[in-house]
């Protein structure tokens, strides 16, 4: 069990020697195997690793023996543990959630806390194959997209599931044969929440009287949907790219005569994507937005819907325009900074594929002359832009790019001194392709800011 879980993580490149991980130990089997994990990986690879406990409020003594018990075991192990108290249930009155959504708000919030504190690079939770399929018949029996099928993602931004590739009995029997106890959450017997119900009464239906392997192929399934899902969003910021152009006002507009050659399955999703660039916010932004959008597109000029965030889209002779409350006209407001994480990882004999997103990218860290920075463009800039070495200004770029003048200096660039590694968004530079004689890989990823859009 343990060697795959290894090849894992291995697979999805979870952990780094570099890496300091927050690791959410409630005591239960799951969190427990994840720690036990976590200390035998540690002694292979060589990353830190600190436990956080959520103590919830909400069951008395049997809450208090838990964070009596995690705390012994971390003792025991040398392990760091910061332990936090909460009150769920007056959380979820004060914002209107379920206990159950609320105490996974709180959870998350105690990650991120520690994980800034103790200059944390990965969070790891203890979610297995089993918990992937509860939230996979949940997620289609609320409604749910492409991602929502892909299920709970291996790794994604500083969230890693090194469990999900094993079975929840397989955890136990890992535990079981070690002779490593461990508490029960007497909450999870009841059927109280939904997921419990999934958990108790449907999932075993399905094992025992529809086929006895429906959970396997269920995880299979995901793992096909996450690919794709990979797949469509690549090739949505690509269609957005050719779709989408600021106005004389500086709003997003979103071109008729272009978006008529996007595909009709990626249709919802560049108009999602617009939607939550032009709110700054993806959160409730719901399949009957997208809809009402594209509904617009086929109405006359002049006609208008108010949407999530202070967003109205009106229709306009060119297509469909979309601005935000507040938000002045005349000139291009400036969006959100951009944020750049890095860190430096092996190659391995194993990594024959590399990230597809135009936001990560990996370069060959054993070249880099300089200190790596994240700016906008200065002059004496340059692209190395074939295999056989020659170069480019930046400024030449731009013009073939036909990016027009004053959108040059909002641009985000990552350089080695004046040599540009990558546009961000755009054109990777080829001498930092990694190769098959790269030993290490620095890996950027990027998020927020300016990433889409030519002015018309």
């Amino acid at each position: 069990m343990y060697q795959r879980v290894r090849e894992y993580a291995a697979e999805h490149h979870m952990l780094q020697q570099s890496d300091i991980v927050i690791a959410g130990i409630s005591g239960g089997a799951d969190s427990i195997c994840l720690l036990f994990v976590l200390l035998r990986l540690k002694k292979e690879i060589g990353f830190s690793v600190t436990a956080v406990h959520v103590h919830h409020g909400l069951r008395a003594d049997s809450a208090d023996r838990d964070a009596g018990y995690v705390e012994k075991i971390c003792r025991e192990q040398g392990i760091e543990l910061v332990t936090f108290h909460e009150d769920v249930r007056a959380y979820a009155r004060q914002h209107k959630l379920t206990e159950e959504e609320a105490g996974r708000e709180v959870r998350r919030a105690a990650f991120m806390e520690v994980l800034k504190q103790k200059g944390g690079t990965k969070i790891a939770l203890a979610h297995h194959q089993n918990d992937n399929v509860e939230t996979l018949l949940l997620n289609l029996c609320r409604g749910t997209g492409l991602k929502g099928i892909g299920g709970i993602p291996p790794a994604e931004g500083v969230w890693i599931h090194p469990l999900l590739c094993l079975k929840r009995k397989e955890v136990e029997s890992y535990l079981e044969e070690r002779g490593i106890s461990y508490c029960t959450d007497e909450t999870n017997l009841e059927d109280g929440y939904a997921r419990n119900k999934i958990r108790n009464h449907v999932v075993p239906y399905l094992e025992a009287e529809i086929n006895v392997q429906s959970s396997d192929h269920m995880a299979e399934t995901m793992r096909q949907m996450r690919l794709l899902g990979e797949y469509v969003e690549t090739e949505t910021r690509r269609y957005k790219k050719a779709c989408i152009c600021t106005d004389e006002s500086g709003f997003i507009l979103l071109q008729k005569e272009a978006y008529v050659h996007v595909p009709e399955a990626l249709r919802p999703y560049v108009v999602h994507s617009i939607l939550c660039q032009s709110a700054g916010k993806s959160k409730d932004i719901e399949a009957v937005h997208v809809r009402l959008v594209r509904e617009l597109m086929d109405k006359q000029v002049g006609r208008r819907i108010s949407l999530p965030y202070g967003v109205t889209a009106e229709r306009s002779y060119e297509g469909i325009r979309f601005a935000k409350e507040g938000q002045s006209s005349g000139g291009k407001e400036e969006t959100a900074d951009m944020h750049m994480t890095s860190r430096v990882i092996e190659r391995t004999p194993q990594m024959r594929t590399f990230p597809k997103s135009p936001y990560t990218k990996w370069f060959d860290y054993d070249i880099i002359k300089n200190t790596v920075k994240m700016r906008h463009r200065e002059p004496g800039d340059y692209l190395t832009i074939d295999r056989e070495g020659r170069t480019q200004k930046l400024k030449q770029y731009f013009i073939n790019e036909k990016i027009p003048r004053e959108k040059r200096d909002r641009i985000w660039l990552v350089a080695d001194g004046h040599h540009i590694m990558w546009v961000v968004g755009g054109r990777q530079n080829q001498s930092y392709q990694v190769t098959e004689h790269t030993k290490r890989i620095l890996v950027i990823e990027v998020d927020g800011g300016e990433k889409d859009g030519r002015d018309c």
